[in-house]
């Protein structure tokens, strides 16, 4: 199978690029592509950048270019629930892009909502959620918020988590939207680096560990994988 595995930051990459694998590399489009086999499989791993654009431009590459059948994404999170902590493991269910916003003429839907979905939130593949509850004893599910920001703020955090999601991030509404409207299967896996009551130098305390965390589920997910 030919899977796109998508992650966002180099100290997040670093888990993947110590793992041992033997690989090749070629640069396409400004991004370094490395290809290698893992678990019996194709892979095609790219470093997208922070953010919904570069993680949608990289997605779309993985697509197009290398006919990628799914896209795996892993990387760390922040948490929305005070009762989460650092290390503990996601499988996504959905996301809401929250700064996505065209209600001021589109008054009939929700902010972050995008027209062709019945609600507010961008599905991921609920088979490959299956597949992963499944496979990792202990990840819950949950519903992610993401946008084009690092969100510290306790009061913009409890904010976000009215909407009932649980963690926020900044690439995978942008991957999940490309994926979805390609017809791609879309997995994303996240570990979180940042509590509550985190900031950002706990992010980059914690980020090296939770990153690697979440690889290890990719891994143990791709064994499962046909």
């Amino acid at each position: 199978m030919k899977i796109g595995l998508l992650i966002a930051i180099k100290r997040e990459m670093e888990a993947f690029l110590n793992s041992g694998e033997e690989r090749t590399e070629e640069v396409v489009s400004g991004r370094t592509v490395y290809k290698t086999r893992m678990e019996g499989h194709d892979m095609y791993v790219v470093q997208s950048g922070c953010g919904e654009i570069d993680a949608a431009a990289a997605t779309m590459l993985l697509i197009v270019k290398y006919g990628c059948e799914a896209i795996l994404n892993f990387g760390v999170t922040g948490a929305l629930d005070r009762e989460l902590k650092v290390e503990d493991l996601f499988v996504a269910e959905k996301v809401w892009h929250y700064d996505f916003d065209v209600t001021p003429f589109a008054d009939t839907i929700k902010v972050g909502q995008y027209e062709e979905y019945p609600d507010e939130f961008i599905p991921l593949d609920a088979g490959l959620a299956d597949l992963v509850a499944e496979r990792i004893p202990g990840i819950r599910r949950i519903a992610v918020a993401s946008g084009d920001k690092f969100v510290e703020d306790r009061a913009e955090k409890l904010r976000l988590g009215e909407s009932g999601c649980g963690i926020c991030e900044m690439e995978l509404a942008g991957i999940a939207r490309t994926c979805e409207r390609s017809g791609v299967k879309c997995l994303s896996i996240k570990c979180i680096s940042d509590a509550f009551d985190g900031t950002g130098e706990d992010f980059e305390k914690n980020v090296k560990a939770s990153a690697e965390k979440a690889f290890r589920a990719i891994r143990e997910v791709l064994k499962a994988l046909e």
